[in-house]
């Protein structure tokens, strides 16, 4: 495992994060508490030290989970968490008691003082221009109660927008092979503030594994299932935004173009370590394998130049124009 800087605090975190929304146990199937251990067990044995989660995966069951976990890892991991959509937040009652309130609920579950870092999670665009919620996570950050803040986003004009924001220090955005707006829009900006980049769904909920089929099922408490036109929640969040069937015939002309001496995951995760602008990937894992697996995707070589550029000329001729939801 290699190891990045988080510019605004200093840390060095692995190059390969663990995503904890799976640990929730309601939106990607059922997970047992064994192998939610065993998950945390594998990526922190493999060199992982960053986790990410949030107040509402399982309705804090994943926080619980890591906060048992951390107990003995107290001083090797550093543990980001999320606030703002609990039914009483969002989508416009970003009040100071009711982020003060969320904060402290996570602080217990996590058995923590202080938070490392704790993000929005995705708020409406409209809060976000209005600028008085990052008045409040400074406020928060002041009192003690969290080391740093930053903003998950959704779209790059949300991102662009919290980039002017004094004492952000990271961004949490969507990117991957099949969503590569942010290299043109957001990477340099980024660069230039010292903001930290962290990717969720590198992925695309699974597709840039490779081996999902047309007729793939999945369970009635998996988004996949449930959210795959965006009937819950935002449409970008599951697939990448992409309809399910363009989404597989997709990924296998991906991996025809991708090297053939890695698994299909790991070639997809080390397209975006390429990027020099992204601080550390958080891919989620249901499985003790998926979880070794991705892990290694650091200690693998860049990827050639053609590759990258054949990867940008799929992006733009044959995906771009298929992906639903604010981008």
């Amino acid at each position: 495992m290699k190891y990045r800087t988080f510019k605004k605090t200093g840390w060095q975190v692995s190059e390969v994060g663990l995503g904890c929304w799976q640990l929730g146990g309601d939106c990607w199937g059922d997970l047992d508490e064994s192998t939610a251990k065993s998950i945390l067990e594998t990526s922190v044995d493999a060199g992982v030290n960053f986790l990410d989660t949030a107040d509402v995966y399982g309705d804090g069951r994943s926080e619980e989970f890591i906060g048992q976990f951390i107990k003995d890892h107290p001083e090797s991991l550093k543990v980001a968490t999320k606030l703002g959509r609990r039914a009483h937040v969002f989508p416009d009652q970003f009040t100071p008691a009711n982020l003060l309130g969320c904060t402290e609920d996570s602080l217990k579950r996590l058995g923590v003082e202080t938070i490392d870092l704790t993000q929005l999670h995705c708020p409406p665009t409209t809060v976000l221009r209005k600028g008085e919620v990052f008045a409040i996570m400074r406020d928060l950050q002041a009192s003690g109660k969290i080391q740093n803040w930053g903003v998950s986003v959704e779209n790059m004009d949300e991102a662009l927008i919290c980039l002017e924001e004094d004492g952000c220090a990271s961004l949490q955005i969507i990117f991957n092979i099949f969503r590569q707006k942010p290299i043109d829009t957001l990477f340099n900006k980024a660069r230039e503030k010292g903001v930290s980049i962290i990717v969720r769904l590198p992925l695309a909920s699974g597709l840039l594994s490779g081996k999902m089929t047309l007729d793939q099922s999945f369970s009635e408490n998996d988004h996949r299932r449930f959210n795959c036109d965006g009937q819950l929640f935002n449409v970008g969040e599951t697939f990448a935004g992409l309809p399910y069937s363009n989404g597989v015939e997709l990924a296998q002309s991906v991996k025809e173009i991708l090297p053939d001496n890695a698994p299909m995951a790991q070639s997809a995760l080390r397209w975006i370590l390429d990027h020099d602008a992204v601080t550390t990937v958080i891919p989620g894992a249901s499985k003790i394998e998926q979880a070794r697996c991705n892990a290694l995707a650091s200690d693998l070589p860049p990827l050639d130049l053609e590759t990258h550029q054949k990867l940008s000329q799929f992006y733009k001729a044959n995906v771009h124009e298929h992906i639903r939801g604010s981008y």
